[in-house]
């Protein structure tokens, strides 16, 4: 379970209608401190929400351990949970492609993912980046995941054929969840957040149920789902350092 805190620490430039403030209230509601993360005072006990580049800027200072999904989590996923191929490859590498691919960074938001016709697509990037390459295929559906201690904590939908389409989550994307979360246990940390989606194929109609991807639970948008389970995710995700369990040590950012 989450570790006690009496502060939520936010990065700058947060606004009362996102992500942050829906976290800000539910905080509130429970007696804690809502408070800019440069301004937590010494001793607190604090967990954190906002941007990994601040994060890891602050983390030291506010005491927080952050957890983070490895970058070869999609490739780690038995071919029944992937649904597609996925490899990881050199930015290098990824610019000789000449077929269309979907591409991302594996953890970070370093470059906007999307389709690229070919390599040459690609966003200026050093030529050893790592970056995720993935056959094209068309999620009708994409659901958010809060997991918390191998359940599905809270979830939402958040797009429908890639466009923002936000709803309570189905009770068919929950039952591929908890399928997931009972297989993906020591894969990632025991905090985190797994979206998942129905991939459509426009030729044959066939639809299959999917992961889409691993994200920290600390800079995720929480859409639909309930602002105050999230909390409960994000506590475990970028709270107390010391806190933080032996089996989720391999997942601290350094």
């Amino acid at each position: 379970m989450s570790a006690p805190i009496d502060v939520l620490a936010l990065s700058p430039k947060q606004t009362p209608t996102s992500t942050s403030g829906l976290l800000a209230d539910a905080a509130r509601a429970r007696g804690l401190r809502v408070l800019a993360a440069d301004q937590v005072p010494a001793g607190a006990r604090a967990a954190y929400y906002g941007g990994p580049l601040y994060g890891a800027k602050v983390a030291a200072a506010l005491g927080v351990g952050l957890l983070v999904p490895p970058e070869d989590f999609l490739q780690s996923l038995p071919p029944d949970l992937l649904g597609r191929s996925v490899q990881a490859m050199s930015a290098g590498q990824a610019r000789q492609l000449s077929r269309p691919f979907f591409a991302k960074p594996p953890t970070d938001k370093s470059f906007d993912a999307g389709v690229f016709a070919d390599g040459t697509r690609l966003p200026e990037l050093a030529p050893d980046t790592t970056v995720q390459i993935s056959e094209v295929v068309t999620f009708a559906e994409e659901h958010r995941l809060f997991l918390l201690d191998g359940t599905v904590h809270t979830a939402s939908r958040y797009a429908r054929f890639g466009r923002l389409d936000v709803a309570p989550a189905t009770a068919a994307a929950l039952a591929f969840a908890d399928r997931v979360a009972g297989q993906i246990s020591g894969l990632v940390p025991s905090a985190v957040v797994v979206d998942v989606g129905l991939i459509s194929d426009p030729d044959s109609g066939t639809e299959r149920w999917a992961v889409v991807e691993a994200n920290m639970a600390w800079f995720a948008h929480s859409y639909a789902a309930d602002p105050d389970r999230v909390l409960d995710v994000i506590t475990a995700a970028a709270g107390p350092r010391e806190a933080v369990r032996h089996a989720d040590l391999p997942f601290l950012d350094a």
